[in-house]
């Protein structure tokens, strides 16, 4: 059976039984499908929506969806440098140590991975998309088929594409793929950034660096932090150690 027939059968069979979801829960089903055809142990989907950041699509298991959130705290990785450059990066934990110090400590430190393989997502009709592939074992990153990865990637931009043409949506909110439950949850992060703009006179860049800041100094991620501004949980003086009385 070829690679294809293997990925399309995969995501017959995530598919099959499963509940109308008008295609919100496609990115997840295909991170899964990655996972069961290339020997990997976590996948996830993002896309490039904005210069401010990615927007998460689907992710598996749930440590590779922290991987993503990691790489979206500290604002640099494998994914934006795929995206960036448009070719493939294959990375271990040495390679990430000395280009990216930070992200590594805490990918090292709060996941089981050890090699990082990203990929540009193309013709994913929102943005530049990515494929990250995350390993446990280092040395998968070496063994991992190139042409096959690429190969995979492109059949997950084909699936994302096929869901589009074949379902209805607006150009305003795009594919209904691009509002799964990890997407809805990064817009958080733009309420957020909207909040700490206003309240603290910054642009949306420097709210976002606020933002990042203190989840880093926390411990947490970006998202968690935004999601606590949203619901009112912390104030924007909170993120810049002045503490409001709301």
């Amino acid at each position: 059976m070829s690679l294809a027939q293997r990925f399309t059968a995969a995501l017959a069979a995530e598919t099959a039984g499963s509940e109308d979801d008008d295609g919100h829960l496609l990115p997840e089903r295909l991170a899964r499908v990655v996972t069961r055809v290339l020997p990997v142990d976590g996948a996830g989907l993002s896309v490039q929506l904005s210069r401010l950041g990615r927007c998460p699509l689907g992710a598996s298991p749930a440590a590779a969806g922290r991987a993503e959130r990691l790489q979206f705290t500290v604002g640099n990785g494998p994914c934006l440098l795929s995206v960036t450059t448009g070719h493939p990066v294959f990375l271990v934990a040495e390679d990430l140590q000395r280009r990216w110090p930070v992200l590594a400590e805490l990918l090292l430190e709060q996941t089981p991975y050890r090699g990082v393989v990203s990929l540009p997502v193309r013709h994913a009709l929102a943005g530049t998309g990515a494929l990250d592939l995350y390993l446990t074992d280092p040395a998968g990153v070496a063994s991992l088929d190139v042409f096959d990865a690429v190969a995979v990637g492109d059949l997950v931009a084909a699936a994302l594409t096929d869901a589009a043409v074949w379902s209805t949506w607006s150009e305003a909110e795009g594919p209904h793929w691009l509002h799964s439950p990890p997407a809805e949850r990064r817009a958080a992060v733009w309420q957020a950034v909207g909040l700490t703009s206003a309240a603290l006179d910054l642009d949306a860049a420097e709210a976002l660096a606020v933002l990042r800041a203190h989840a880093y100094g926390a411990g947490r991620t970006v998202d968690s932090v935004a999601a606590d501004l949203v619901s009112g949980r912390l104030v924007p003086a909170d993120v810049v150690g002045r503490p409001g009385a709301g």
